[in-house]
């Protein structure tokens, strides 16, 4: 059985086209935030054909070892983690491994989205790490998984032996978790709404009830009106109109979602970009020119270094 986790597990080279800027969405990381993930693994290709989602795994951040406040808690985080104690800690349920404590910088090259529990109180933000960490070393349950996927196809078509058992009464192993449920029973356990049933009474009253955290999948927390969304795209577009200044190259060419067979189809024949800009300064390449005697002062100006100074 290994050898097949391994083949399931092993991951495909990151994109060449980032969409997260790492940096800034790790320095707006807090505890009790949810970390949507872009995997590259076959199993990750699995959950996103199941869930038609992008978002194939999720972690919940916990800070750095010195934001645990409990010291039973830090003690066991610490047991779990022999890397660097100032590094942002997450923790995390996979294939093969099980429920771990890691570093966030793992993800470094992948997509990703923050989901953060709007109006959490700090109190139950640490009860829903607490959660989270008390659930160190369960197995990932792989049943829960494929009963999740047979949950996903219709009744009708499926052997009654076949279908899931998620209903079932304490379906599963209790010392077994996936990502999704471990963060869904977390929140479950401070009373947080993710995507609760709501019903109105005959008096008027409204009623909560809570959703089987077996059924949670990663693309909930994303969907969840009860969750802010927090990205950083690799390239911000925070100044007006600074869409326009982007250094895009020859319109007559399209990208079809297909990243290596367009990378080998354009290198080196595609029409040069509008500007020549680098992407992260936006920074126009100084030539020298000869200006005519005649060319009155504006003109004669320095071209700016930066889009600021463009704008000013």
């Amino acid at each position: 059985m290994q050898w097949i986790t391994d083949w399931l597990t092993k991951e495909g080279p990151p994109s060449t086209s980032p969409l997260c800027d790492f940096n800034r969405l790790s320095y707006e990381l807090r505890p009790g935030d949810v970390l949507l993930v872009e995997g590259r693994s076959r199993v990750s290709d699995v959950i996103k054909t199941i869930t038609q989602s992008t978002w194939t795994h999720s972690a919940l951040f916990i800070g750095r070892i010195y934001d645990i406040r409990d010291p039973q808690l830090q003690q066991r985080v610490r047991m779990a983690y022999q890397g660097d104690l100032g590094e942002q800690l997450m923790v995390e349920a996979l294939l093969g491994e099980g429920t771990i404590i890691a570093p966030v910088s793992k993800y470094r090259k992948d997509h990703l989205r923050i989901c953060r529990p709007t109006g959490l109180e700090p109190v139950d933000a640490h009860k829903v790490v607490a959660h989270a960490i008390q659930h160190i070393g369960f197995d990932y349950d792989l049943r829960h998984l494929l009963d999740l996927a047979r949950f996903f196809f219709p009744w009708t078509i499926l052997p009654r032996r076949w279908r899931s058992s998620l209903f079932e009464h304490n379906a599963g192993s209790p010392t077994r978790a996936v990502c999704s449920s471990l963060l869904a029973s977390a929140f479950n356990s401070v009373n947080f709404p993710i995507l609760p049933f709501i019903d109105r009474d005959e008096d008027g009253s409204l009623r909560f009830f809570k959703r089987n955290p077996r059924l949670f999948t990663p693309k909930d927390f994303d969907y969840s009106p009860y969750f802010d969304i927090i990205k950083y795209p690799f390239l911000g577009l925070d100044d007006l109109g600074v869409y326009r200044r982007l250094p895009w190259c020859d319109e007559t060419i399209l990208y079809n979602d297909d990243e290596r067979a367009f990378v080998a189809a354009t290198k080196g024949e595609v029409m040069p970009c509008l500007d020549d800009r680098t992407l992260f300064g936006m920074k126009p390449k100084k030539e020298k020119v000869k200006q005519p005697d005649d060319q009155d002062e504006e003109s004669q100006q320095p071209v700016p270094n930066t889009l600021r100074e463009a704008d000013q």
